[in-house]
């Protein structure tokens, strides 16, 4: 097992003790994906240095560097499973990997023809299975016992998100395409849908399991759309607008958009952030359509973003999010790895009106 970095504490961002918390050690490279641990507070972190490592988060929410290890291209996507012993992660590699927290050992477990944009574990009652969605246009059900996958998926294009809660899947993909699936028939669409925003889709992400069946979906052009899978319920749909900035004070015709990089629902309470790259993150509360909160960490793109399991901490990356391409790529980008304590008043529903 691979440690790196010591076991210093976080060093908080001001003096302030309402500031959030930065973690020690970061990635030498843009961050490109996070995710706790469902059992413990684990925090996975991918990045485009090939680096996947896990951080161990205190109480107090001090930080300590547990285990690293690679790919051999840039990391795109992390995930833990059920019982948070394994860690999958996908990269440019063309590869999904696999470590094993009890061993140190990490393994390959899956193989595209292009990229793994994204891994997700997905927790059936019958089996276990690992979805990767690549860049070649497939999606790979991978039963970790078999060397080959157990189902593949031909897309109308290329995945760019990904998002499970059983028995809902839902992809997007390049040109607008929404594949939703009910993952007791996992190789067939249950439904194909336009993406009901008008610009590249960046992020879905389905609602929690106490909720009606539905998803959010961000675009690079600073909007949320709120969908629910079944028609009955297509009332509820809605968009909204959000990381934008008026170029011009007062006038709304001139704004500055900016692309949704996250989308993360609080796994109690059942509201969502968003973070962009405008380098804010809001909260909102989707049933009473209403922002909870914002906060502006950074001059620089927030990447992405999680939950941990209580819900009572945030992370988020202060990193490029390659929204400028490779010319955006300039020296002295930040790279910070953030822990925000969530409060009750920033994260709980409010009252209908």
């Amino acid at each position: 097992m691979s440690f790196f970095g010591s076991t210093t504490s976080t060093t908080a961002t001001t003096s302030n003790a309402e500031k959030d918390i930065e973690i020690s050690d970061p990635p030498t490279d843009s961050v490109s994906s996070m995710s706790f641990s469902s059992q413990a507070d684990y925090l996975a972190v991918g990045s485009w240095d090939n680096s996947v490592r896990i951080y161990e988060i205190g109480a107090g929410g001090q930080s300590q560097g547990k285990a690293m290890y690679q790919h051999q291209g840039p990391v795109l996507s992390v995930c833990w499973n059920k019982e948070g012993t394994k860690l999958f992660s996908g990269g440019a590699d063309n590869a999904g990997r696999m470590f094993d927290t009890t061993t140190g050992q990490a393994t390959q477990v899956a193989q595209h023809d292009a990229p793994i944009k994204v891994v997700k574990w997905i927790e059936a009652p019958q089996a276990n299975i690992l979805a990767t969605g690549s860049w070649d246009k497939t999606i790979k059900y991978w039963d970790l016992r078999s060397a080959q996958p157990v189902a593949s998926v031909t897309l109308p294009e290329r995945c760019y998100t990904l998002d499970v809660q059983y028995p809902l899947m839902v992809v997007g993909t390049a040109e607008r395409h929404i594949q939703i699936y009910n993952l007791t028939n996992p190789t067939t669409p249950y439904k194909t849908i336009t993406s009901p925003l008008k610009w590249q889709t960046r992020v879905v992400s389905c609602f929690t399991a106490s909720q009606n069946s539905g998803f959010a979906v961000g675009s690079i052009e600073g909007r949320v759309a709120i969908q629910y899978v079944e028609d009955k319920d297509s009332g509820n749909n809605f968009s909204f607008k959000c990381h934008r900035r008026d170029s011009v004070p007062n006038n709304k015709d001139q704004a500055m958009v900016y692309a949704v990089n996250d989308i993360s629902f609080h796994p109690v309470h059942g509201t969502f952030s968003t973070c962009g790259s405008d380098g804010t993150i809001h909260f909102w509360d989707k049933d009473a359509r209403t922002r909870l909160k914002t906060f502006e960490p950074a001059p620089a793109a927030i990447a992405c973003s999680a939950f941990n399991h209580t819900g009572n901490i945030f992370a988020y990356a202060i990193s490029y999010d390659w929204s400028k391409g490779h010319s955006g790529m300039t020296p002295g980008h930040p790279n910070k790895l953030m822990l925000h304590a969530c409060k009750e008043e920033e994260v709980k529903k409010r009252p209908r009106k």
